[in-house]
């Protein structure tokens, strides 16, 4: 399983959210866009691969030691290779931090995407493991927020995001592609992005750009 995980991350990768976002406006589909405040942590980089969804909710009632035993049960069962894509339902405190980001790259998790906060940004963007976010923060979930739900599909924006999903987060946003049609989407993609390479050559060899676009149908 991790293997194929592995395969699908790295075809993901090779190709960048606006042509699986360009694909999926023309087959007629959700374009699977996450919300535009959702940006790279580190301003740079990619990760694709297979979503693994958790959720959670506030709760100033909870106790410190009962928060950092669910968070740490999450981080126990991640999935290696998966992508995690998280609804906090919470803008207040930082989701992750140096020390998860850690235990879950040693683990073999390709990347976290949040509808929230990260802390120790600048260990995290170190270290080199790929996190999308919508704000920092110092503040973290002890004794403030539990984990509710691991697998289960989660709302982001208005998209619908599910385990088994595919994901793909570069430095212009997410999106996110329903796992029923992940193969035929990558599968245009990457044929489109090899038909963008033979515009570029062309309009490289002295073709005119509406020319290039004529031949090819694409620009």
């Amino acid at each position: 399983m991790r293997a194929d995980l592995d395969l699908v991350g790295a075809r993901m990768e090779d190709l960048y959210t606006g042509i699986i976002h360009d694909v999926l406006r023309t087959r007629g589909e959700a374009t699977g866009v996450l919300p535009k405040g959702i940006h790279s942590l580190a301003a740079s980089g990619k990760v694709g691969g297979v979503a693994f969804t958790m959720s959670g909710e506030p709760d100033r009632s909870i106790s410190g030691h009962e928060s950092l035993l669910l968070w740490t049960e999450f981080l126990s069962e991640v999935p290696p290779g998966s992508v995690v894509v998280s609804q906090p339902n919470d803008l207040e405190i930082a989701h992750m931090g140096e020390l998860s980001a850690e235990t879950l790259q040693y683990r073999g998790v390709r990347g976290f995407i949040v509808d929230g906060g990260c802390r120790d940004s600048r260990l995290v963007i170190d270290m080199g493991f790929p996190v999308w976010c919508r704000y920092t923060t110092p503040e973290d979930v002890v004794g403030r927020w539990r984990v509710d739900a691991l697998g289960e599909p989660i709302v982001i924006g208005t998209v619908v995001v599910e385990s088994g999903d595919w994901v793909l987060a570069d430095e212009d946003g997410v999106v996110v592609v329903p796992a029923a049609i992940a193969d035929v989407v990558v599968s245009e993609a990457e044929v489109q992005a090899a038909t963008e390479d033979k515009i570029r050559a062309a309009i490289l060899a002295g073709i005119s750009p509406k020319d290039a676009y004529l031949e090819h149908g694409k620009f």
